[in-house]
């Protein structure tokens, strides 16, 4: 690889990673060729985007977002060793369960770090972590039932409370009738 390919390499690495919310590092070293490729082919399936990336890339990619302002990256650049492959997602939670569903069956891949929404999770005891994180839908879908449970209770009251008073109203009637 020439320069001119290694710079435009930086700059594509760069802007996907400027444009991601949500990405993992990984290193998956060691699968075969077979389970690579079906690794692969999971993340296609749940929209994830993977990338083999060189370290010193990657490494000068970030460099250049922490330049920007973006100082948390800094622990990400300090985990580039070895072998590192890059998940890029739309949903922070999915490659953390894809990897877990993964190595039900294989030892890896070994989680490096991981970038949500500016927090940053390093090292493979962080899967756990992340597979627990809330989406936006669902934190969203939390927040309506948090809203209507109150609404449901008075409904319920006002429904209990009418039926008492109509009991009510039906033994007194019955009571005056006799």
């Amino acid at each position: 690889m020439n320069r001119e390919q290694k710079a435009e390499m930086i700059a594509s690495l760069k802007e996907k990673l400027a444009g991601a919310n949500f990405f993992y590092l990984t290193d998956s070293s060691g699968l075969t060729v077979a389970e690579i490729n079906k690794f692969r082919g999971l993340c296609y399936e749940k929209g994830i985007k993977l990338q083999v990336v060189k370290n010193t890339l990657l490494s000068k990619a970030l460099e250049a977002l922490i330049e920007e302002g973006n100082e948390n990256l800094r622990q990400i650049v300090e985990q580039l060793k070895g072998p590192t492959s890059l998940m890029v997602s739309d949903n922070p939670k999915i490659p953390a369960l894809l990897i877990k569903e993964f190595r039900e069956d294989h030892e890896k891949p070994v989680l490096k770090a991981a970038y949500i929404d500016n927090s940053i999770y390093v090292g493979d005891d962080q899967l756990e972590a992340l597979t627990k994180i809330k989406t936006k839908e669902e934190v969203i879908g939390d927040i309506i039932l948090l809203l209507q449970s109150p609404a449901k209770n008075v409904i319920s009251a006002l429904k209990s409370s009418g039926a008492t008073l109509s009991g009510l109203l039906k033994a007194l009637e019955e009571r005056a009738a006799s």
